[in-house]
């Protein structure tokens, strides 16, 4: 079981059965889930504390997503609540603008389960990253474990998160430091190896543990790339090295 599943919580709602359960089984691998066809039991489910995400449906009777946002954003702690609202694009476009700067994403429908799934993911890994930060010690310094948020997921929460800090990854004796720059790696260094060449080689690592120095900061510029071009660059090296293990 991942810590981000451990460590972060969902609401779903549609009033579509087959869309619900299609949803909860996407779902429920990353996070706790509750899930419910009516808003207003929903609504209340929550008085007994707020999710960490929210992942609604527009259309449906008694209180649409809107009305339901809007609700629970009006709750005391729920400013780091993130949503997710699905909609037809038209509705994005024409109706759902009141709620705009408190969605994290509109969900275009149709949609498949897999594609919101990978973008549920990322959000719930920067809600992750967040809470580890919130609850750091004072020196703003956080841990963890590759088997616990790889290393792609990492760097894109960062990037996503704007985040200024030093990653320092480990494995087997050796230590890859990458800076950030409100969420744009501009240093890594892995022994002699810098830039670029160190991000795709630390890629590859499957296993180790990572810390977060939130304090830290180098005025080195050792990378070419967006964090985003290094992160694309990672996964086509991956899948090549994927192929040629199968040929």
């Amino acid at each position: 079981m991942s810590a981000t599943k451990n460590a972060t919580k969902v609401l779903l709602v549609d009033d579509n059965p087959l869309v619900l359960e299609l949803l909860r089984e996407g779902i429920e691998p990353l996070a706790e889930t509750a899930a419910f066809r009516d808003p207003v039991v929903a609504l209340a489910h929550c008085f007994e504390g707020l999710p960490d995400l929210v992942i609604c449906d527009y259309r449906m009777p008694a209180l649409d997503g809107m009305e339901l946002v809007q609700k629970l954003k009006g709750r005391p702690g729920a400013e780091t609540m993130r949503v997710m609202v699905m909609a037809a694009k038209a509705d994005i476009d024409e109706k759902l603008r009141p709620i705009a700067d408190v969605v994290e994403e509109f969900v275009v429908k149709p949609f498949l389960v897999k594609d919101l799934a990978g973008r549920a993911k990322r959000v719930l890994d920067r809600i992750y990253l967040e809470k580890m930060q919130r609850q750091a010690p004072e020196e703003g310094g956080i841990r963890g474990r590759l088997s616990e948020m790889n290393i792609i997921d990492l760097l894109q929460s960062l990037e996503l998160g704007q985040k200024t800090c030093l990653l320092t990854i480990s494995r087997d004796g050796e230590d890859c430091l990458m800076f950030f720059s409100e969420g744009q790696i501009h240093h890594a260094e892995l022994g002699s190896v810098a830039g670029d060449e160190a991000v795709y080689r630390v890629a590859r690592w499957a296993d180790g543990s990572f810390q977060i120095d939130f304090n830290a900061r180098s005025d080195k510029k050792t990378t070419t790339q967006s964090t985003q071009g290094l992160l694309m660059e990672a996964l086509r090296l991956l899948d090549e090295q994927k192929r040629d293990a199968t040929e």
